[in-house]
C-alpha cells in the first residue's frame, strides 16, 4: 500500500498518520484538502512511504534505490529524480533514518498534471543511465496521481511570479513566466557561503578549517518574523544575509556546494570527508530551506558545484559513479528552484604554464560532466564553467555549455570588458551564442575592497559592472579578495560592500527600466570618440554609452543615420531617473557631440541615445 502525507510526524507517531491522497507541499504554498492545487512556478512536492532505512544502511539508500517521477501535461513530459528524505522533517529533527522519499517538481503550465512514480532497487541503480535499471522496489512503485496548476499570486521579484530562468539561445537568459530578459548583479563572495554553524554535521569541529565556519551573526537582525528557520530558531543569520542582499536590489547569490579539498573544506553534502556515497540528509535539507528562501526573495542561485581543488576528487575527474550520484542528488534536491545555473567548476581545468596544476579535468571530462547533468536535469537549467582554463576547448555548436562564468586578474578590473567581449565573439563564431557573466572580477588579493577602503568603487563600477554589460554580458557577481578585511573566506557582513551593492542595483534599474532591444544590440566602442568608455548599440535605433569622464567632449558616430535622436543621462553612482543634459537631441548624418551631463561633469555617466 502507498502512504502519502503532508507533514511527516516524529517516528513515534508516524503510524498514526496515513493519508491516501496525494498532497502538495509547495514553496510557501498550501493546497486545499482534496483539491491538490499548486500555483504555477511553485514547487509541487510529493512524499512517499518506502523502505525503512538510514544514511549508513545496506542497501545504501542513495545508490541502491532510485526514485523517478514522470510528470505530464498534454505533450509536456518531465522525468524528475527524487531522493531519500529520512523521516521527512530532517532539517528539524536531524534524523538520519526513516522511510520517507520525496520528489519536487516545478510546473510551467496551468491545468491538470498527472504523475507516475518509478521506484527501483539494485546495486548502483541510482547512477545507471536507464530509468528502468534494477528491479521494482515495491512499496509505491507505479503509484500515480494528479494535481491542478493555478495562476501564481506572487509578485516580482519573487521568481514564483515571473517564472523559471532559462537559456534561450541568446546572450541573456529569460524568465519564462513573463518572457523578460534577465540581468544579474550580486555576491560571488563568500565562496563558502554554506560554511555555517547552524547546519548539521561535525564539519564545524573536526579540525578542518573550523575557524572559517560562519555564524552570519551580523545578519541576524535582517531576519524577519515569518521567515524560515529550523530547530527552534537556527538559521536566522544566513536567512538574514539573503534578506539583506535582496533588500539592496540585488538578484544573485553564489555558493560552492563542494570544497572538501579546497580553501575552506567545510561545504559538502556528505556525512564525512571520505565516503562520497552517503548524503547528510538533514544538512542538505537545511541548505534547501536557504536556497528556496532565496528564490522567494528574487535571488538567482549560482551553484558552483566544485572548487578547483576538488575537480578530480570524484572518479579522478571522470563522470563515473561518484560524480553521477553527486549530480543526481543536486538535481533531485535543488533543481526545482526557478532560478539557478549549474557551474561545473570553479577555476576549472589547466590554468596554463604560469599556473600549472598537478591534477585537473581534461577537455573530454569537462564535456562529459556537463552532458551528464543536462541529461538528468528535467528543466535544462543553464550550464556554465568558470576559468581557470580559457573556454576555447568547450565552445562550439554542439557544446553542452550555455555560457561562461568569467574570472579576471587585474586590480583595476580593466580586462573585464575585453574578456567578456572576446568570449562572446568566440562562442558565436563557433556556432552557439553564449551568456557571459563576470563572476569574479578583479585580482585575487583584493578585487572589490570594503567601502571603508574604497567608498567610491570607480574602477569596479566602470570597468567591471558597466564594462561587462556594455560588452553584451548579462551581469556581475562581486568577489572580495583574500587579503581584505571581510574577505572571500572570512566575510560575515555584506554591509561591508553596501556602496558597491547600491551601485549594482542602480545598473539593474537602468536596464530593467529602459526596456531596450538588447539582444539586437552589440558592442560598438568605435562609435564613441573623445571619451574613455564603452558603447553597446543597435546603430540607428539605440545606443548606451558609458563615459568615464563626462567633462571631455564625447562624440557619437551617427554617420549614415537619418532622423533625430533623443539624449538622456543616467547617474551610475546614484541612480534615479534619466535626466536631460545640455543637448536634448542629435541629428543623424555625422559625428555629434553628446553635450554635457546635468551635473558632475568630471564624473562617470551613462548616456542613452534613442531614435525618435
Amino acid at each position: 500500500m502507498m502512504y502519502l502525507f503532508n507533514r511527516v510526524p516524529k517516528p513515534d507517531v508516524l503510524s498514526l498518520c496515513v493519508l491516501v491522497s496525494a498532497v502538495v507541499l509547495a514553496l510557501a504554498t498550501t493546497s486545499s484538502a482534496g483539491e491538490n492545487r499548486v500555483m504555477i512556478w511553485h514547487a509541487f512536492s510529493q512524499e512517499f512511504q518506502g523502505p525503512e532505512t538510514s544514511e549508513s544502511a545496506t542497501p545504501n539508500p542513495f545508490t541502491d534505490y532510485r526514485l523517478d517521477v514522470t510528470f505530464t501535461n498534454g505533450e509536456a513530459t518531465y522525468v524528475v529524480p527524487g531522493y531519500f528524505a529520512a523521516d521527512g522533517d530532517a532539517a528539524n529533527t536531524s534524523a538520519d533514518n526513516g522511510n520517507v522519499w520525496r520528489v519536487h517538481f516545478l510546473p510551467d503550465a496551468l491545468g491538470e498534471w498527472t504523475w507516475s512514480a518509478s521506484f527501483r532497487s539494485g546495486e548502483g541503480v541510482a547512477m545507471a543511465d536507464g530509468h528502468d535499471a534494477g528491479e521494482s522496489a515495491g512499496h509505491f512503485d507505479a503509484a500515480t496521481g494528479s494535481f491542478t496548476v493555478i495562476p501564481s499570486d506572487k509578485t516580482a521579484p519573487d521568481f514564483r511570479a515571473i517564472g523559471r530562468l532559462a537559456y534561450v539561445g541568446e546572450r541573456y537568459p529569460r524568465t519564462l513566466g513573463d518572457g523578460k530578459v534577465f540581468f544579474k548583479a550580486g555576491a560571488d563572495s563568500p565562496e563558502n557561503f554554506l560554511s555555517y554553524a547552524d547546519f548539521d554535521g561535525n564539519f564545524k569541529s573536526d579540525g578542518h578549517k573550523d575557524q572559517l565556519v560562519k555564524t552570519w551573526e551580523p545578519h541576524v537582525r535582517d531576519w524577519s518574523e515569518g521567515d524560515p528557520s529550523w530547530q527552534d530558531g537556527k538559521g536566522k543569520g544566513i536567512i538574514g544575509a539573503i534578506n539583506y542582499l535582496s533588500s539592496k536590489g540585488l538578484n544573485s547569490v553564489s555558493m560552492l556546494t563542494m570544497n572538501i579539498g579546497g580553501d575552506d573544506r567545510n561545504v559538502f553534502m556528505y556525512v564525512d570527508y571520505d565516503d562520497y556515497t552517503r548524503i547528510d540528509v538533514s544538512r542538505v535539507e537545511q541548505w534547501r530551506i536557504v536556497v528556496e528562501h532565496a528564490a522567494t526573495k528574487g535571488l538567482f542561485v549560482h551553484f558552483k558545484t566544485q572548487e578547483t581543488e576538488n575537480e578530480t576528487l570524484l572518479d579522478n575527474g571522470e563522470t563515473g559513479p561518484d560524480r553521477k550520484l553527486y549530480y543526481r542528488e543536486l538535481v533531485a534536491r535543488f533543481a526545482h528552484l526557478p532560478a539557478l545555473n549549474w557551474n561545473m567548476g570553479e577555476e576549472n581545468g589547466e590554468w596554463g604554464k604560469h599556473h600549472h596544476k598537478e591534477k585537473y579535468q581534461t577537455t573530454e571530462q569537462r564535456f562529459a560532466m556537463a552532458r551528464h547533468i543536462k541529461s538528468i536535469d528535467p528543466y535544462q537549467h543553464p550550464v556554465v564553467m568558470h576559468n581557470g582554463q580559457w573556454p576555447n576547448d568547450v565552445v562550439g555548436a554542439d557544446t553542452p555549455y550555455d555560457g561562461w562564468s568569467l574570472q579576471t586578474a587585474q586590480p583595476d578590473f580593466r580586462n573585464v570588458h575585453k574578456s567578456t567581449l572576446n568570449i562572446l565573439k568566440s562562442a558565436e563564431s563557433k556556432g552557439k551564442i553564449w551568456m557571459v557573466a563576470c563572476d569574479e572580477p578583479g585580482d585575487a588579493m583584493h578585487a572589490v575592497k570594503p567601502d571603508d577602503l574604497d567608498p567610491d568603487h570607480f574602477d569596479a563600477r566602470t570597468n567591471a559592472l558597466w564594462g561587462n554589460f556594455l560588452a553584451g554580458g548579462w551581469g556581475v557577481e562581486w568577489y572580495y579578495g583574500y587579503k581584505n578585511p571581510h574577505s572571500d573566506l572570512s566575510l560575515q557582513d555584506h554591509r561591508s560592500r553596501n556602496n558597491m551593492y547600491e551601485q549594482s542595483a542602480h545598473a539593474l534599474h537602468f536596464w530593467y527600466s529602459t526596456d531596450l532591444p538588447v539582444n539586437d544590440m552589440k558592442n560598438h566602442n568605435a562609435l564613441l570618440r573623445n571619451a574613455d568608455g564603452f558603447c553597446l548599440a543597435l546603430p540607428g535605433v539605440a545606443y548606451v554609452a558609458l563615459v568615464k569622464d563626462a567633462g571631455k567632449p564625447a562624440q557619437l558616430d551617427l554617420t549614415g543615420q537619418s532622423g533625430t535622436f533623443s539624449v538622456q543621462w543616467y547617474n551610475p553612482r546614484a541612480g534615479g531617473a534619466l535626466q536631460a543634459g545640455s543637448a536634448d537631441s542629435l541629428n543623424g548624418g555625422d559625428w555629434r557631440d553628446l553635450g554635457a551631463p546635468p551635473a558632475d561633469a568630471d564624473k562617470d555617466w551613462v548616456v542613452l541615445i534613442k531614435a525618435e
